[in-house]
């Protein structure tokens, strides 16, 4: 019995060894494929299938630079930042400081105000799932006073006047994308942590997860790439202000593969609190939403995916549960169809 269990045991390692080599060659190839198409384009990618961790990345950390792109070159997670925030918003949960079917009336900052006709509406699971109905900023005439740093004229201060001078829910109960919604989560984690959004994601994210590369408001090292926008030109990172909860956060490809890991494991505060986020909090006849992302059911296969764009930058995070994989994709330049594209392929040739 024991030496055909030990030969099982042996068969077994080595299907899956043979499988995860299959796998990286065969994303890294497709990966190849696009660089070679797109050389002006930088990619990082980390992907984590069978608990086995793969990186692979192309281009140079900048079009002036003769430093190649590897898994621990600092890129713009952009958007996200957000599932990060819904998973602390989860944690939060799980720990009894909130229900996410609770008003956010008594969990936001001194300085908010609600409408009397606003009170008592919007719950913390529509904010996550974007249905809260409140106002978001206009990217567009932030861009047009500073193309370089849009958010910069965002503070806590305008942040609280918006929403106090809001009268009416724009559709609520639909969906409707928002940024404000995730910067609001972020305000109410840290009235309820009394401590600020930056050290409550280092307490419940990156110190469990050993995502130590990950930066949030200090990102002055050596290994950052320079992202570019759709026609070419250099973009600064976006520095961190009141809006971080929503998109602020820079990684790499070796870190975001160890919070995908730490989803995957059983039994983690961040893998507990992922089961809570995996629920459907929103469904409309074109998506269903979790707390921050987007839940995808074909034939029985269920994928978990957040996207984010910066001004310069490009990412897609995607995994499956059942199937124990997940995988990471960073671009030095906006462009959300490249991102897109070859998550789809990926998806399509290799992951399905």
């Amino acid at each position: 019995m024991k030496t055909t269990f030990t030969l099982l045991t042996a068969l077994l390692f080595i299907s899956n060894f043979a499988f995860c080599q299959d796998f990286s060659k065969r994303i890294d190839s497709i990966i190849k494929a696009s660089y070679d198409k797109n050389p002006d384009v930088g990619i990082s990618v980390g992907f984590i299938g069978n608990n086995k961790e793969f990186y692979t990345s192309y281009g140079k950390l900048s079009k002036k630079s003769k430093v190649d792109i590897d898994k621990n070159s600092i890129f713009e997670i952009a958007s996200i930042t957000k599932i990060l925030t819904g998973n602390m918003i989860a944690q939060a949960s799980l720990e009894k400081k909130l229900k996410l079917d609770d008003y956010i009336d008594n969990y936001l900052p001194k300085q908010y105000i609600l409408q009397k006709n606003l009170q008592n509406k919007i719950k913390i699971s529509d904010l996550a799932s974007h249905q809260s109905g409140l106002p978001d900023f206009d990217f567009q005439k932030l861009i047009e006073i500073n193309s370089q740093q849009p958010i910069n004229s965002v503070t806590k201060e305008s942040l609280a006047t918006m929403i106090n001078q809001s009268t009416d829910l724009i559709d609520y109960g639909k969906f409707r994308y928002s940024n404000i919604n995730f910067t609001l989560l972020g305000q109410i984690l840290e009235k309820i942590y009394g401590k600020s959004y930056d050290e409550i994601i280092r307490e419940k994210i990156l110190k469990p997860a050993k995502m130590t590369k990950t930066l949030t408001q200090d990102f002055n090292v050596k290994n950052i790439t320079t992202g570019y926008n759709p026609e070419g030109g250099a973009q600064e990172f976006l520095l961190w202000n009141v809006t971080a909860p929503a998109g602020l956060v820079k990684s790499n490809a070796s870190d975001m593969t160890k919070y995908l890991k730490a989803l995957l494991k059983n039994e983690n505060s961040i893998s507990n609190a992922a089961l809570l986020a995996e629920k459907i909090y929103y469904k409309d006849e074109k998506r269903e939403m979790g707390l921050g992302f987007n839940i995808s059911t074909t034939d029985n296969d269920t994928i978990f995916l957040k996207s984010g764009d910066s001004m310069g930058q490009s990412s897609i995070i995607c995994y499956n549960r059942a199937k124990n994989w997940g995988i990471i994709i960073l671009l030095n330049q906006r462009n959300s169809k490249m991102r897109q594209d070859l998550l789809n392929q990926i998806y399509e040739t290799v992951l399905k």
